[in-house]
């Protein structure tokens, strides 16, 4: 028994209508959003492999919770290569976000970082999967990374003059997290396809991630972790930001197109930067209150350009209640390896 639920498999239940996934995403993404606060407001000495590679530690025990049971070997071994895909991208993104609002403030590197992956998962869906995103996806797209570039052209410091070098470095290392969750969020979405279950493609590339940093993570300070700010820090981005978010997340990536799902996740740069000026002082200008308004007008076209597209071929996917359990359990496992997409 593990978090108080059995040990045996949980099989995927039926794909949740779009209504509910755009805005369970969304969700997500707020959750996302307070990462940066969350290690700003945090104890003195963090560093961002530290705290990254605890953050992921956590949360793969929150995801397993989520997931109702222990983490399934068979279904490890049968999609390893995914799987491993997945890890390399979570422990990249770590380090590189954390790297990233460290030098650039929270609201410039978060915003570089989540305005990115859309088009990174765009990229690779194109370049990797040949599946090109529909033109009203592009439109959105668009709209939210301008909104996006005028949030990181403010200045989200009021204006990062005189410490150009370091800005860059931010930037780049925001760019390099932003690849890595599209890397991610395509190989959760492609073992979804395949019929795992939602939360546990998510669990286990989590799980191997915080396997592959915890070695590199020992040389760390890690003091900061037995105090009290510390391990309330942890636990709000361990159970909230990757347990609660990414349960979420998965449930709107069983009905979304990956980049439709990255994009929606654009939620969070808005999030953190409302929050940056509201609890921690950084400022915005005009621009990025402009770019704050463009974020949440692509936002929403993206969720309803979804939600009509769904609404109307839900029925698609549900198994029929009249079949045999045989022919029951067949026509459930066509449905869940079907693109639900298409």
């Amino acid at each position: 028994m593990l978090c108080g639920v059995t040990t045996s498999p949980t099989p995927q239940r039926v794909m949740p209508r779009s209504a509910v996934a755009a805005p369970a995403v969304v969700a997500a993404a707020v959750l996302f959003g307070t990462t940066g606060t969350a290690q700003e407001l945090g104890p003195d000495g963090t560093t961002p492999l530290g705290v990254g590679t605890l953050r992921i530690v956590v949360g793969s025990v929150a995801l397993w919770c989520f997931a109702r049971q222990f983490p399934p070997l068979d279904v490890l071994r049968r999609h390893l290569g995914l799987f491993v895909l997945g890890a390399v991208g979570v422990a990249a993104y770590q380090p590189a976000f954390f790297a990233g609002t460290a030098r650039s403030g929270v609201a410039l590197g978060t915003v570089v970082a989540l305005g990115s992956g859309p088009v990174f998962a765009g990229l690779i869906e194109l370049v990797w999967l040949k599946r090109v995103p529909s033109r009203r996806w592009f439109i959105a797209t668009a709209v939210t990374v301008a909104g996006g570039a005028l949030l990181v052209l403010s200045g989200a410091r009021g204006g990062v003059s005189g410490d150009d070098v370091v800005t860059f470095v931010g930037v780049a290392a925001s760019l390099a997290a932003g690849a890595s969750y599209a890397v991610y969020a395509i190989a959760s979405k492609l073992m979804i396809m395949r019929g795992v279950h939602s939360t546990v493609s998510l669990a286990w590339p989590f799980t191997l991630g915080a396997l592959v940093l915890v070695p590199f993570a020992a040389a760390e300070p890690l003091g900061w972790a037995t105090s009290g700010s510390g391990m309330l820090m942890l636990a709000h981005l361990g159970i909230l930001t990757v347990g609660l978010a990414y349960f979420l997340y998965g449930w709107g990536l069983r009905t979304l197109e990956t980049s439709t799902a990255v994009t929606l996740t654009l939620a969070e740069p808005v999030t953190a930067a409302l929050l940056a000026v509201v609890v921690l002082d950084e400022r915005l200008r005009p621009t990025g209150w402009a770019g704050v308004a463009l974020v949440v007008l692509g936002l929403a076209m993206v969720g309803g350009v979804r939600l009509g597209a769904f609404g109307r071929g839900w029925g698609r996917h549900e198994v029929p209640r009249s079949a045999s359990s045989g022919t029951a359990a067949a026509t459930g496992r066509r449905a869940r390896r079907r693109p639900a997409d298409r």
